[in-house]
């Protein structure tokens, strides 16, 4: 029953076009802060960290601390069908925000 709830949770985090447009977003910039992407997509930091926390626990993303500020990445390696979604995401002709970046540097 837990490979169905996985399957499940993945496909559910991707019925959301914030998210899917967020998956793309950080594919395609690497790394991202969520006060940058906060500022890239002019949304309220509580709904954007919901949105993350659901790509996340869908085994989408992951979450490294850099001092004070929380960068997301594209997990890797991605499973078959996470790595298949996204490659359909990137192919979808999604208008991305501009990136404004205003974290602090962080080497990840």
């Amino acid at each position: 029953m837990e490979a169905m709830e996985d399957f499940l949770r993945s496909v559910g985090a991707l019925y959301d076009e914030t998210r899917v447009k967020l998956l793309k977003f950080i594919d395609r910039y690497g790394p991202m802060c969520v006060c940058d992407l906060e500022a890239s997509f002019g949304m309220i930091q509580s709904r954007l960290s919901r949105h993350l926390k659901i790509l996340k626990e869908a085994g989408f993303l992951r979450a490294e601390r850099c001092g004070r500020w929380t960068y997301y990445s594209v997990r890797t390696p991605l499973d078959r069908f996470r790595s298949e979604a996204l490659e359909e995401i990137r192919s979808l002709p999604i208008d991305l925000p501009e990136l404004k970046k205003i974290s602090g540097e962080c080497s990840l």
